[in-house]
């Protein structure tokens, strides 16, 4: 989310981070595991550190990696959990900074976290059943359940395997985020008076090493006569939802015709994301394909959403479609501002105070800056209601105070306090 800060108060220096570094380990690491020794690495010396105070500060305060100023090194502070902290999301890192008083300083720390294969591919559920006319044509489509592997790169989900493959083959679609649509298509002529009944498994292969596998049993049921499977109105949907719109507004609707008549026309609609939140956050009318909100969405936590339909007939043909859905922002993120430090009261009765403000850039990354301000003595005497405004020309000394900060944003003002 862009945001637009106007602090009325002067500005006397703005800290900058003056150094920084990047390490990486993998997840899972014990307790303790040493991750960089940061003395070394920023050029300074251990003493430093203890006399700077030095400390670690977070945006979020979820500190997963802590300070040992004794040994000037960076431990793990608890055991890190890739798939926990970032899901899909790759690369995956923590972000923080060091801080140092005496005089003020700041140090950008990067850890990124590498996956190692701890997860095997899974389907959501161990069997599914699928009702096929014998006089499906050859090259009949049937979507199938994708695997869901939490692990990333070279440890995620790489192959499909079908056994046996007398009736059936299958057939991969690499979607851009590198999901696997996995249909099974029908190579050989079903004949009901020879075998009424089929099982298959479908066996989901990480690239691990060893590699790690899941598998689903496949039931088909061979009927006569549904010689026409559903087809969507598009393969593709898009549509726009604000992050504050309620549980049951309509996002979408979807649609698949056929062209069998009776019960074989009838067409039923699901989700199948297995992955991902999708289903806890939308749900969709079986019946006509409306699909509606039923959770709460944030745009500062997905920025969109990409839900896999599909369409069933009661011969058991499917078709399948993408609908992206894009979450728009509006203005309900407050900025930051938290108190690093305050000095004690000059000889001239002065002080001043500083302040770490946080907000997030366009691109979504944390930015962060320090302000040093001076506060005249007289500025008080007017009370907490009142705005208290600086000139950023002038090096006035005051003792500390209440100070009442304004921050405006583009749609309305948030009043803060700080000691």
């Amino acid at each position: 989310m862009k945001e637009q800060a106007l602090l009325c108060f002067a500005l006397l220096s703005f800290g900058s981070v003056i150094g920084q570094v990047s390490y990486t380990i993998p997840e899972e690491m014990p307790k303790g595991s040493l991750v960089g020794n940061i003395v070394q690495d920023l050029g300074l010396e251990k003493k430093r550190l203890t006399s700077g105070k030095a400390r670690i500060y977070t945006r979020d305060n979820d500190e997963y990696i802590e300070l040992n100023r004794e040994r000037g090194v960076l431990l793990v502070k608890d055991r890190i959990d890739r798939e926990a902290l970032c899901r899909q999301t790759t690369p995956c890192a923590v972000h923080f900074q060091i801080i140092l008083e005496n005089p003020m300083e700041f140090y950008s720390v990067t850890v990124q976290i590498t996956d190692i294969n701890d997860n095997a591919p899974t389907f959501e559920e161990d069997k599914i059943e699928f009702k096929i006319s014998e006089s499906a044509m050859i090259g009949a489509k049937f979507v199938l359940e994708r695997a869901a592997d939490l692990d990333v790169g070279i440890n995620d989900l790489k192959k499909y395997e079908l056994k046996p493959t007398d009736n059936f083959a299958l057939k991969l679609h690499n979607n851009a985020n590198v999901n696997k649509n996995v249909e099974m298509v029908l190579q050989k002529p079903l004949d009901r008076e020879k075998q009424e009944q089929i099982s298959l498994v479908l066996t989901a292969v990480d690239g691990g090493e060893p590699e790690m596998s899941g598998t689903m049993l496949i039931l088909i049921t061979v009927l006569d006569a549904n010689d026409n499977t559903p087809v969507f109105t598009q393969q593709t949907y898009k549509a726009t939802v604000t992050e504050n719109s309620p549980k049951g507004t309509i996002v979408a609707t979807v649609t698949a015709s056929d062209a069998d008549q009776g019960s074989n026309s009838k067409i039923t609609y699901s989700i199948t994301n297995t992955l991902d939140d999708v289903r806890k956050v939308f749900k969709i009318n079986k019946e006509n394909g409306e699909v509606t909100l039923i959770e709460n969405i944030d745009f500062e936590e997905s920025r969109n959403f990409e839900i896999n339909i599909r369409a069933s007939d009661e011969g058991g043909l499917t078709d399948a479609c993408k609908l992206i859905v894009d979450v728009q922002d509006v203005n309900d993120n407050k900025p930051e501002i938290n108190i690093m430090s305050n000095t004690n009261s000059s000889e001239h009765g002065t002080a001043t105070l500083t302040f770490l403000t946080s907000f997030i850039s366009p691109s979504g990354h944390a930015v962060f800056r320090s302000i040093v301000v001076p506060v005249q003595e007289s500025d008080f005497s007017l009370g907490i209601s009142k705005q208290i405004t600086f000139n950023p020309l002038k090096n006035t000394y005051v003792s500390t105070r209440n100070i009442l900060i304004f921050i405006l944003t583009k749609q309305h003002i948030n009043k803060t306090f700080y000691r």
